[in-house]
């Protein structure tokens, strides 16, 4: 074999093999001799030529270098990491295997193979963090990829949607922004997670993120239904500090607060602020402070906030209606339940089951029998059937006096005096 020759041979040999040779001095570097290392990579017979320049008879050996076993334990660990991404167990249930099915046919090739993998995921099989690292390294995704996962996660109410969904915001193909970080507080605040949406936005503050009127109206509706209302009034003076005009969700949320914490007059009081500055609520918000002020019979409130619907430009419904007339009917205003109830058959609503329902136990409350049944009368003549809301509150009343028979009589003489009173007279 002649000097300097090499042959690269057997299964186990070095994939880097350097060898010294006789060199003719470089006439731009000046150097005399040098040691040539040529590197095999897998099973490549390529080499790559490296210079090593002796110093003191001794090889420097480059930094940059990676050893053979490092190597090898690299891709040892990335081919196991691709198995475990490309396979799925053949233990799977069946709506594991029908949820799986059902993955959206445009979703890419490597979003498919996470979530088969996150679909059949279970804490013993494994670590998360892990594999969704496996899956960065190895699939290189972009953000799309990501969010594409996520939205499937959210779709299918997956149990560890906001599990990935923190995990991935440590990934920097993901590059997380604020509102990422919004969605996640959202969502521990729907399941009542205070604690950990606490933690999500200590998380986001020590990343460098500012909080923006977005994020601090999610916690502000996260401690109204968790019941702080001490809290969502703190985070509501920070939003205010922030010096940006407040929407109307912000406003919402927080007359939301004041109104579970059963204080609706301080709700409407930010209603009349949203009024000034030409905000207005949306419908559910009105609806719930009407619903506050009917269920104690506060009348007058509930006339102001029905009066304000209106003029926020918003048609009221049957169910509004039906608020307004609970609440004289608590009240003890049966007079004025009839009258709200006719004003919204006036308006072109037809009443419903539930609106007749209030009417009646307006009636009962004050023990209004023959007005009652006048009312019964009117409806019937007008075509309006009673259902069954208003016929089982009827029969409790009747029961209450134990005058059944008695009324169907009556109902009979009513229909009938109505009847001949309809009749000209010849």
């Amino acid at each position: 074999m002649a000097a300097g020759q090499v042959f690269f041979t057997g299964a186990h040999a070095s994939n880097v093999f350097c060898y010294p040779y006789p060199h003719q001095a470089n006439p731009m570097t000046n150097e005399s001799k040098k040691t040539h290392c040529h590197r095999f990579t897998g099973n490549s017979l390529w080499a790559i030529p490296m210079s090593l320049v002796t110093h003191n008879r001794r090889f420097q050996r480059p930094l940059a270098a990676a050893s053979v076993e490092e190597t090898a334990k690299t891709e040892i660990k990335e081919e196991k990491s691709r198995i475990r991404l490309d396979v799925v167990s053949p233990e799977i249930t069946e709506a594991q295997k029908e949820a799986i099915e059902q993955l959206p046919q445009n979703m890419s090739k490597r979003c498919k193979a996470l979530m088969r993998q996150l679909i059949c995921f279970s804490p013993e099989k494994g670590s998360l963090c892990e594999l969704l690292a496996d899956w960065g390294r190895i699939m290189k995704p972009c953000r799309a990829d990501w969010l594409a996962v996520l939205k499937e996660l959210r779709v299918k109410d997956h149990p560890i949607y906001l599990q990935v969904a923190e995990i991935a915001l440590l990934e920097e193909s993901f590059e997380a922004n604020i509102r990422d970080y919004t969605k996640i507080i959202h969502g521990y605040g729907k399941q009542n997670r205070v604690e950990d949406a606490v933690k999500t936005l200590s998380n986001m503050k020590a990343r460098g993120f500012i909080c923006d009127q977005v994020t601090l109206t999610a916690m502000i509706d996260m401690y109204s239904k968790a019941g702080n209302l001490k809290l969502a009034e703190e985070t509501f003076e920070e939003l205010r500090l922030l010096g940006q005009p407040l929407d109307k969700r912000s406003y919402g949320s927080m007359i939301m607060a004041y109104i579970r914490a059963g204080m609706p007059d301080q709700g409407e009081s930010l209603l009349t602020e949203m009024d000034v500055r030409e905000v207005y609520a949306g419908s559910e918000v009105y609806k719930a402070l009407l619903r506050a002020y009917s269920m104690v019979g506060d009348t007058e409130g509930a006339q102001r906030v029905f009066n304000a619907v209106q003029l926020a430009g918003i048609s009221p419904d049957a169910k509004l209606c039906g608020l307004l007339i609970n609440a004289y009917g608590v009240s003890g205003e049966s007079q004025k339940a009839r009258v709200a109830f006719e004003n919204m058959r006036a308006a072109g609503l037809k009443p419903t089951d539930k609106c007749i329902a209030l009417v009646l136990a307006a009636y009962e409350k004050e023990n209004k029998l023959q007005k009652a049944l006048k009312f019964l009368i009117a409806l019937e003549r007008d075509g309006i059937m009673v259902g069954k809301e208003a016929a089982e509150t009827l029969a409790g009343w009747f029961r209450k006096l134990g005058v059944v028979e008695e009324v169907d009589m009556v109902l009979r003489e009513f229909a009938a005096t109505e009847a001949n009173s309809s009749i000209p007279a010849s």
